[in-house]
């Protein structure tokens, strides 16, 4: 078994290239049609590329597990508040800021959590920022699926809220146990595991879904199954799952493949980053990416 030290150090690799699919995946989304002919940055001044919500939930997810050796719900609330409570203007959604608004009022978050939208949210917020606890948990899949649920209900009670994330935790935690494979086979043992600890319902629903598009393209896929425009557990994993295994050993092309079909381009972004980097490791990043990427604080 690793050590705690040696997870975080998976954890925080696969926290630096979700932070620049975010980045990045935002500053192109607004001419993401064009993304391959103005993804260069290379004229951009370090640190200029601003991240999202995704990034710094992703943050407090990664802070949680430092603290507490896994994910508590009590800590990973008051992570996510208090830095809400520093830097609200990350691009967070309408009901994203409520719950976080009603935690830093001293609300308790199952209360809050529960009662959004009449019965919980399944919004792909709780999935965007967990690839991290993949790299934390890669050897033990039971507990994996367990923190990926435990970091959802905080502030996506709804089933399919937690489905998502547990799809996204499992798919990055066999990305990295799966590093010593090609990537084809890579990816069958991701497409597997996600299919094998997805509770049943829309999200998996759509991963199988798109796991029988193995030939299909980009956009045959998202037609079938979203590209998180509707911000919904649902519409976006699905597809960010299939993009991350067509395109597990290349970070530059999983980016730039991801964010050219429109949709929540940053949380896409994000997601399909977090797991190809838990395959190929941080130093697969393009450096110019990752130089113009705002620079995360020190986190532990």
């Amino acid at each position: 078994m690793r050590t705690h030290d040696e997870r975080l150090s998976l954890a925080r690799e696969v926290l630096e290239g979700l932070s620049v699919g975010d980045a990045l995946g935002e500053a192109l989304s607004y001419q993401h049609h064009r993304a391959r002919e103005i993804s260069d940055f290379s004229v951009f001044s370090p640190g200029s590329v601003r991240y999202t919500d995704d990034t710094e939930m992703a943050q407090a997810v990664y802070e949680t597990l430092r603290l507490t050796r896994g994910i508590d719900e009590d800590t990973i609330a008051w992570a996510f508040s208090t830095r809400f409570r520093k830097d609200p203007d990350r691009g967070y959604g309408k009901m994203a800021r409520r719950i976080l608004e009603s935690l830093c009022m001293g609300s308790h978050w199952k209360e809050v959590s529960m009662n959004a939208f009449g019965g919980g949210s399944f919004g792909n917020g709780a999935a965007m920022r967990v690839a991290p606890l993949g790299g934390y948990f890669a050897d033990d899949l039971n507990a994996a699926a367990e923190a990926a649920a435990r970091s959802a209900r905080v502030t996506h009670f709804h089933p399919e809220g937690i489905a998502g994330a547990i799809a996204v935790t499992i798919a990055s935690a066999v990305a990295f146990s799966s590093r010593h494979l090609p990537a084809e086979q890579a990816g069958t043992a991701i497409w597997q595991a996600v299919l094998d600890y997805t509770p049943e319902g829309k999200v998996r629903n759509g991963v199988s879904l798109a796991r029988a598009m193995s030939d299909a393209t980009a956009l045959e896929v998202v037609r079938e199954v979203g590209n998180g425009a509707g911000v919904s557990a649902q519409d976006t994993v699905p597809f960010c799952i299939w993009s991350a295994c067509r395109n597990l050993g290349d970070f530059r092309e999983a980016l730039l493949s991801t964010v050219e079909v429109g949709g929540d381009c940053d949380t896409n972004c994000a997601i399909v980053c977090g797991i190809v980097t838990a395959y190929v490791g941080a130093e697969a990043i393009p450096t110019v990416w990752l130089r113009v990427r705002e620079s995360l604080p020190a986190v532990g």
